[in-house]
C-alpha cells in the first residue's frame, strides 16, 4: 500500500479516490458531526470514548447510521492498523470521523428540504506533525479573546462536536491580528471563559484545576484524562464559571487537546498568566499522562522531524 485508506459510506478505498458530492449537507449547510482520535505508538487512544461521544451526538441530531458503535470502532482500528504501516515508529496519526445527513437531491430547489437521504460516513487519518506545536512547549500558548462570542447553548448544543465553525474562522482572524501565533479563546455572552477552537482551557489555583462548566463547552476526552489523573497528583478538579480576570490571576493555565494532549498557556491578551513561567503542576500532569500512555509526550513533540 502506497497511500492511506479511507472508509467512506460502504467500504475502504484509497484516499485519492475518496470524494464527496457537492450536494452533501455537510457542504451545503455545514451539517457535520465529527470526532478526532490520536494514536500512541500506533495504537488508538480512547477510541471507544470518541466513538461513544459521536453516537451521542448522532442520537441528539436525529441521524441514524447503519453501523453499530462496535462496528464503527472495528473499522476505526482496521484503518489505523493499515495507515500506521506507512509511518516511522516514532510517528503517529490523527483519526477523524465525520458524519453528515447525506446528499440532498432537492438542493437546487430548497437547501433545507430533507428529501430522502442516507448519511455520509467517513473515517480518515493524517500524520500528526508535532513540529507545528513545538512552540507551545518552548514559549507557551498565548490565548486571545476576540469580540466574537461563543455560540450560546440555546442555539447549538456544545456537547456535540460539530463542524459548523464559521464563527471560529472569523474569531481567529481577530486573534491573529493581535498575534499571528495566538490561539482563540472565546467568551460567552456574559463574559465567561468557554473554550478554544480545538482545545479545552483550564486554570490552576493552588492545587485546584478549574474548568468552565459543561453547559458552555464540549467536554473533551483529553479534559476527562486530566480529571482522571488529578487525584494521583493530589489535585482537585472542579467546574465553575470564571472570567479573564481569573485567568490573569491564576497560578497556571493549560490547553487540553487530542493532538498534543496538554500545553501550558503563558499569556492572555498579551498579559502574563501568573508569573508568566512554566508551572510545576503542568510538569507533573504531563509526566503522569506520559506514564499512562507509555510515551514521553514532550519528547515526541520536541524531537519530531519537520
Amino acid at each position: 500500500m502506497s497511500e492511506p485508506i479511507v472508509y467512506l459510506n460502504n467500504g475502504f478505498l484509497p484516499a485519492s479516490q475518496a470524494k464527496l458530492n457537492i450536494y452533501d449537507l455537510g457542504i451545503v449547510l455545514g451539517a457535520t458531526l465529527t470526532e478526532m482520535t490520536r494514536t500512541f505508538r500506533h495504537q488508538p487512544f480512547r477510541a471507544e470514548d470518541h466513538v461513544a461521544r459521536l453516537y451521542r451526538s448522532l442520537k441528539y441530531s436525529g441521524i441514524a447510521v447503519p453501523l453499530s458503535q462496535d462496528e464503527m470502532l472495528a473499522k476505526t482500528r482496521e484503518l489505523a492498523e493499515a495507515n500506521c504501516k506507512l509511518l516511522r515508529p516514532d510517528e503517529d496519526i490523527g483519526i477523524v470521523h465525520f458524519v453528515t445527513p447525506g446528499e440532498n437531491a432537492l438542493y437546487a430547489g430548497s437547501a433545507g428540504a430533507a428529501g430522502s437521504m442516507s448519511p455520509t460516513i467517513c473515517i480518515h487519518s493524517f500524520p500528526l506533525r508535532f513540529s507545528m506545536w513545538r512552540h507551545l512547549f518552548v514559549e507557551g500558548a498565548h490565548v486571545v479573546t476576540p469580540s466574537i462570542r461563543h455560540i450560546p447553548p440555546q442555539c447549538i448544543e456544545p456537547k456535540m462536536k460539530n463542524r459548523s465553525r464559521l464563527h471560529w474562522f472569523l474569531a481567529d482572524k481577530q486573534s491573529q491580528a493581535v498575534d499571528p501565533h495566538a490561539i482563540t479563546l472565546l467568551l460567552d455572552l456574559d463574559g465567561n471563559v468557554t473554550e478554544c477552537a480545538g482545545s479545552n482551557f483550564v486554570i490552576i489555583k493552588g492545587t485546584t484545576i478549574i474548568t468552565p462548566t459543561t453547559r458552555n463547552i464540549l467536554w473533551g476526552i483529553s479534559l476527562q484524562t486530566v480529571k482522571e489523573l488529578a487525584p494521583s497528583l493530589g489535585m482537585e478538579f472542579i467546574e465553575k464559571d470564571f472570567q479573564p480576570y481569573d485567568v490573569i490571576n491564576a497560578d497556571e493555565a493549560w490547553l487540553t487537546t487530542t493532538p498534543y494532549c496538554l500545553a501550558p498557556c503563558m499569556k492572555i491578551n498579551n498579559i502574563p498568566i501568573g508569573d508568566g513561567k512554566l508551572g510545576p503542576w503542568f510538569k507533573a500532569m504531563q509526566k503522569a499522562w506520559s506514564q499512562r500512555v507509555g510515551l514521553n509526550i514532550e519528547a515526541q513533540v520536541m524531537q519530531s522531524k519537520d
